[in-house]
């Protein structure tokens, strides 16, 4: 039973100390939300790095995942005579899943680990420690940008993902499926027209909740795990892989529990 315990202590303390010092430097973020007006030439920077330098990758990556979507499912439902319907499937699927999780993915594979870097090597040269000494709140300055920009530009992201998706969606069928495009279009939108809250689909709405709450989960892993930084680079690159796992494990466990808070 000792070794037991010890071992769960070892695997089990870290994890706990680290979702508490996020959970922590999240409420401190959003205590601070006040002091938005002074820093927001800081949160345009943040917005410009991690949302419009991330799109083209997110674009990218979102036009071959709607491609994939049609060529598999147009393949299935041919074999029961309904592959009239892939546009009805893609668009649902990339609204609700895979617009906003394959964003978050990358949101967290290149914004979260930039900013564990960052601030991480702030951290480990004594730089967050002046700023402490100057008086300076370090959340304020460098956390609250941020956390803000990238809650702020990952719905963003996705709705422009959805599209392109959507759109690359449409390529396949016309052109690997014998589908008419303007039909294919017609079954999207008629998939995402039951209008329910602020005159989105319910679809829509749900996969951009989804994708805010993914950007402040990811900005608050990414900051978190820079703050807490230590010994040198490899404590940088440390905090770095931190970053981009727990970001990632963390999109996969709210995606369920967000979905089936939305659609139940």
């Amino acid at each position: 039973m000792n070794f037991i315990s010890r071992t769960g202590a070892t695997l089990l303390a870290p994890a706990i100390e680290n979702a508490g010092f996020a959970m922590g430097v999240a409420g401190r973020t959003l205590a601070r939300l006040h002091h938005l007006p002074k820093r927001r030439r800081l949160l345009f920077d943040q917005m410009h790095l991690g949302g419009i330098k991330s799109a083209p990758v997110v674009l990218f990556v979102s036009f071959f995942i709607g491609m994939i979507l049609s060529l598999q499912l147009g393949f299935e439902l041919a074999r029961y005579g309904q592959q009239e319907a892939v546009g009805l499937a893609v668009a649902v699927s990339m609204v609700r899943e895979m617009g906003p999780v394959m964003t978050a993915v990358i949101l967290a594979a290149s914004v979260a680990s930039a900013m564990a870097a960052e601030i991480g090597t702030m951290r480990v040269q004594e730089e967050v420690t002046a700023l402490e000494v100057m008086s300076v709140d370090v959340t304020s300055y460098l956390v609250l940008p941020r956390i803000l920009a990238l809650t702020l530009m990952a719905p963003i992201l996705t709705i422009f993902a959805n599209i392109i998706g959507i759109v690359g969606g449409g390529i396949i069928a016309y052109t690997q499926l014998g589908l008419d495009f303007d039909g294919y279009v017609r079954n999207a939108l008629s998939a995402l027209s039951d209008r329910s809250f602020a005159g989105l689909p319910r679809s829509v709405y749900s996969g951009l909740i989804k994708a805010t709450i993914f950007g402040f989960a990811i900005a608050v892993v990414g900051c978190a795990s820079g703050l807490r930084a230590r010994h040198g680079a490899s404590g940088v690159g440390e905090s770095t892989r931190s970053a981009v796992r727990n970001s990632i494990i963390l999109i996969i466990v709210l995606n369920f529990f967000l979905g089936k808070i939305v659609y139940t």
